[in-house]
C-alpha cells in the first residue's frame, strides 16, 4: 500500500477515534477508558504498522484531550499500547500478538505510567498504583474484542500491510 493510502487511511482511524469518543467511554477515577482506541491501535499495528499505530494513537490522544473528552492519560495507555501491539505484530505476523501487545501495553505498562501522570499532574492523590490496571485493561480488551471482529471482515485482506 502506497504511503499516501496509509496517511489517508491512518486520518480516517483517527477521525472515527475522535468522534467516538464523544460517545463511547467508560469513565473511571480520572481516566476515561476508551475501547475504541485500543481497536484502533491494533488494526493499524497490523494493516499499516508501527509508525501509523503511534502516530495515529498519538493524534487521537491530543485531539481527545483538545475537545475535552479524554484526559492526560489517554498518552501513555494508548501508545504503550499501539507500540507494543506493533513490535510484536512486526515479530510475529500474527494478529493474535498483537492483541496482546496492545492488553500488555495498554493495561499494564500504560496504567503503571499513567500512575504518576494522574497523581502529579491531575492531582488524583486517592489512586493506588495498581488502581488504573483493571480499567485499561478491561478496556484494551474490549477494543481486541472489535478489532478481532474487524479483522475478520473483508476488510482485513484489503488494508493488510504485507
Amino acid at each position: 500500500m502506497k504511503s499516501l493510502n496509509k496517511n489517508i487511511l491512518t486520518a480516517l482511524f483517527v477521525a472515527i477515534g475522535t468522534l467516538s469518543a464523544h460517545l463511547i467511554f467508560i469513565p473511571i477515577g480520572p481516566s476515561r477508558c476508551f475501547p475504541i482506541q485500543s481497536a484502533i491501535n491494533i488494526l493499524l499495528a497490523v494493516w499499516l504498522g508501527t509508525r501509523y499505530a503511534l502516530s495515529g494513537a498519538l493524534l487521537i490522544s491530543l485531539l481527545r484531550n483538545i475537545l475535552g473528552t479524554g484526559s492526560l492519560l489517554a498518552f501513555p495507555g494508548s501508545l504503550f499500547g499501539a507500540l507494543l501491539a506493533s513490535l510484536l505484530y512486526r515479530r510475529t505476523g500474527s494478529a493474535l500478538w498483537a492483541t496482546i501487545g496492545e492488553i500488555i501495553g495498554t493495561g499494564l505498562i500504560g496504567s503503571l505510567v499513567g500512575f504518576p501522570i494522574a497523581t502529579y499532574f491531575m492531582g488524583s492523590q486517592a489512586l493506588g498504583l495498581f488502581f488504573l490496571v483493571l480499567p485499561f485493561t478491561l478496556s484494551a480488551l474490549g477494543g481486541a474484542v472489535i478489532a478481532w471482529l474487524l479483522s475478520k471482515s473483508p476488510l482485513h485482506k484489503i488494508f493488510k500491510h504485507h
